[in-house]
């Protein structure tokens, strides 16, 4: 008798579900252009694009703060499309902060909570839990203006934490921040994001944070997703042109039989007169017209006469071989990859 397979349980749902979800203002083209999206309960997503590609317009409808045209937004299963911002389940954070001046910082976090008629005591002690979980309890009672830019970040977050939302939603919230800071924060919301157990949706314009903090990066551009997947992936097999200029690090070039994105790293530059290196793609000419010493690398920037034209293209080569050959610009030289292994543009 044949074995029965054992019956495959369903997937979980997705913490959020966008079904062609589309966002049209008055007289001009779609900010949002019928995307699909699924985000997996408990995970970072990093919505990524150049200003304007409506990663922002895309997280205020997810909020309640941007009405939708067209399309659905699923909460775990649930239709909160209409639904008021206090009915979602979700909370914002974002980029200013927006905590009140006069308020001090047990206050903020409470202020929902009071607008809500919850008693002054009740607010107070569930306020002052949440500061202490973002290490913020010693400072309660300072005002905003008495706190730096993290202690203000930290003060945002448990105050969206009050009201427990199942999903929390970052706009740009590193933006306003220096730096050093910027590092030491996204490591602080990677850490508080897998100890809550919340998903958490982030908006970023910036390549480098979204790798450092994305379970799931989402690249938009005019409207649309261009690609979904993990930082990994979308880093080194980017779907499209656009990601892979987008994602830097990257030059796509014209071979005439097709376009292909190298990674910087993965280039071959020698001089003009060398012999061309074997298991190489055909080498291009080029001119060297940068020299950045980096540290540990040096970035070169050239200009290749690629198949359809003048193409910039930066390679980066680790300082010791550098400085077994040195480049200089205006020096010509020729340009190749492993042949075996470009990636598609």
């Amino acid at each position: 008798m044949d074995a029965v397979a054992p019956a495959q349980e369903p997937a979980p749902p997705a913490a959020v579900e966008l079904i062609a979800l589309t966002k049209r203002y008055a007289g001009g083209a779609a900010a949002v252009d019928g995307i699909d999206l699924r985000i997996a309960s408990g995970s970072y997503c990093c919505l990524l694009g150049p200003s304007g590609c409506g990663k922002s317009s895309t997280l205020r409808m997810i909020a309640g703060h941007e009405s939708v045209t067209s399309g659905d937004i699923l909460l775990e299963n649930r239709n909160i499309t209409d639904l008021p911002a206090a009915a979602r389940g979700t909370a914002m954070m974002f980029q200013s902060f927006a905590l009140f001046p006069h308020l001090s910082a047990l206050d903020n976090v409470a202020f929902s909570l009071k607008m809500k008629g919850v008693a002054k005591a009740e607010r107070h002690a569930k306020a002052q839990d949440l500061l202490e979980r973002v290490a913020m309890g010693h400072l309660a009672q300072r005002k905003p203006g008495e706190l730096s830019g993290g202690q203000q970040q930290r003060v945002a977050l448990a105050r969206a934490l009050i009201t427990q939302p199942r999903v929390l939603l970052l706009d740009e919230p590193l933006s306003a921040l220096d730096p050093f800071l910027r590092i030491q924060m996204r490591a602080e919301l990677r850490r508080w994001q897998k100890e809550l157990g919340l998903t958490f949706i982030h908006v970023t314009h910036s390549q480098e944070e979204a790798m450092a903090l994305a379970d799931t990066m989402v690249v938009m551009n005019h409207g649309l997703i261009e690609q979904v997947g993990s930082p990994h992936r979308i880093y080194n097999a980017p779907a499209t042109e656009f990601v892979a200029r987008f994602m830097g690090g990257h030059n796509v070039i014209d071979t005439g039989a097709g376009k292909v994105a190298v990674r910087n790293d993965c280039m071959l530059i020698a001089p003009a007169e060398a012999p061309a290196a074997l298991g190489a793609a055909a080498p291009i000419p080029a001119t060297i017209t940068d020299v950045e010493y980096q540290g540990t690398y040096v970035l070169l920037g050239l200009q290749a006469r690629a198949a359809s034209g003048p193409t910039g293209v930066s390679v980066m080569l680790p300082e010791a071989a550098f400085n077994s050959r040195p480049y200089a610009p205006g020096e010509d030289v020729r340009l190749s990859w492993n042949a075996a292994h470009p990636l598609a543009a």
